[in-house]
């Protein structure tokens, strides 16, 4: 009777030191994007990408997961939507991580579906534009070294307008936000969604970060992420680089958790992308 106590107080501590760590161990994915239309001046660009952090806490006022930021020197860093989450909404946690960012580098935020149904986008995009946050909203930023530019831009997340189809909502903030970009910039664009994919490529988008599928939330070996909102079960777009002519995709597995509480074999996850200018 004892040894199977034994047995089953290990199996337990076993099952939970692998949750754990699927679900607070950090992970960086690094990508270098590679183009001929990438200014000579932003070449070796570093851009650090966080999303869906859904209000999950990474060490003591999130200082472990902006630490690790840091340690990554990046130029930009993107927050690509569900900085918050709807069902245990906790603004001033995921402010913690913010105020450490912004003394990192300059930082870039888009909503995501849970911001819009909390009810609170208001609320929240005051909060971090009082923290020098750029909250971008159907519109561009312009970053300019040396005499050359390149385009920032973020859309809404499509859920603002639920009773129009999302692919329709977001080609039209597409073309919203890079109106009066000149065709020759490079751009790059923070939407929240990878599902809508095509509408990138048709929109002529050099680069997108896109978070929202959290990885596929479970991932088999083989196979890939489970199931993912927007996609369903077995879905395309829930982790790494996809390209299509010239425009690439990457989407972040984020960081925390909504309605299913824990990730399997899909651990939390930071995204960097280095721009190199093509010889």
């Amino acid at each position: 009777m004892r040894n199977r106590l034994v047995k089953c107080g290990l199996l337990m501590a076993g099952i939970g030191l692998f949750l754990y760590a699927n679900n607070h161990w950090l992970q960086v994915s690094s990508f270098d994007i590679t183009s001929n239309r990438i200014p000579k001046s932003f070449d070796g660009l570093v851009i650090v990408q966080l999303s869906d952090l859904h209000d999950a806490e990474f060490g003591e006022g999130q200082m472990k997961l902006a630490e690790k930021v840091k340690g990554l020197q990046p130029d930009l860093i993107l927050l690509t939507g569900d900085l918050i989450d709807s069902n245990r909404y906790d603004l001033g946690q995921s402010l913690h991580l913010v105020r450490q960012l912004v003394e990192t580098a300059d930082v870039f935020y888009v909503t995501g579906n849970h911001e819009v149904a909390v009810n609170e986008v208001e609320e929240i995009t005051g909060a971090l534009r009082s923290l020098g946050v750029y909250v971008l909203n159907n519109e561009a930023h312009i970053l300019e070294r040396n005499g050359e530019q390149i385009a920032i831009a973020g859309i809404e997340d499509p859920l603002m307008k639920p009773a129009r189809p999302p692919e329709e909502t977001v080609a039209e903030s597409i073309v919203r936000s890079f109106n009066g970009i000149p065709a020759q910039t490079y751009r790059i664009l923070l939407s929240h969604r990878p599902e809508v994919y095509d509408q990138y490529v048709e929109g002529e988008v050099d680069l997108i970060f896109t978070g929202h599928a959290h990885g596929g939330q479970i991932r088999l070996p083989g196979v890939g992420g489970l199931i993912a909102p927007g996609e369903g079960w077995f879905p395309s777009y829930t982790e790494g680089a996809h390209t299509k002519g010239m425009t690439t995709m990457i989407v972040s597995r984020g960081l925390g958790n909504s309605a299913i509480p824990y990730r399997i074999l899909n651990r939390p996850e930071i995204t960097v992308a280095t721009l190199k200018k093509e010889p």
